[in-house]
């Protein structure tokens, strides 16, 4: 299960409506071994698509150093999907290369008339891919 805070949980849902129409693209990095988000860390789709994503590599090369630094990890990895259901494509599922993250999509298509985007997890370890609960908390 995935748990995180509504700061955090806002701040990634506005980050995937700010970059609508394109895909939007960010970490969230928490101390290394507790697989806990804490910091919110957006990045740049350096493919400015609205279905596809990519990090761009001094960026993402920076970040890792950062976070190195800090003693941190990626907890989350999240993207957005603009005009499918909030599910890890083939090509999602080829970059997914953490296995103890998180992959947090957001679709801001309204695919299930359930309202104007989806917040979903997952697992994706050796190319399985396993739904997991989210549990949105006050604080931890």
């Amino acid at each position: 299960m995935l748990t995180l805070s509504q700061a955090l949980y806002d701040q990634i849902v506005a980050h995937a409506r700010a970059d609508h129409p394109d895909e939007a693209c960010g970490v969230v990095a928490g101390p290394a071994g507790t697989d806990r988000p804490e910091r919110f860390i957006p990045m740049l789709n350096a493919a400015r698509s609205p279905t596809f994503y990519e990090f761009d590599s001094s960026d993402l090369l920076k970040l890792y150093r950062d976070m190195d630094d800090r003693d941190e990890e990626p907890v989350i990895i999240y993207h957005s999907h603009t005009a499918t259901e909030a599910y890890p494509s083939r090509t999602d599922i080829s970059y997914a290369n953490e296995p103890g993250a998180h992959y947090v999509l957001v679709s801001t298509a309204d695919t299930d008339d359930a309202g104007p985007f989806q917040f979903r997890s997952f697992r994706i370890v050796g190319g399985v891919i396993t739904e997991e609960d989210v549990k949105v908390v006050q604080a931890y």
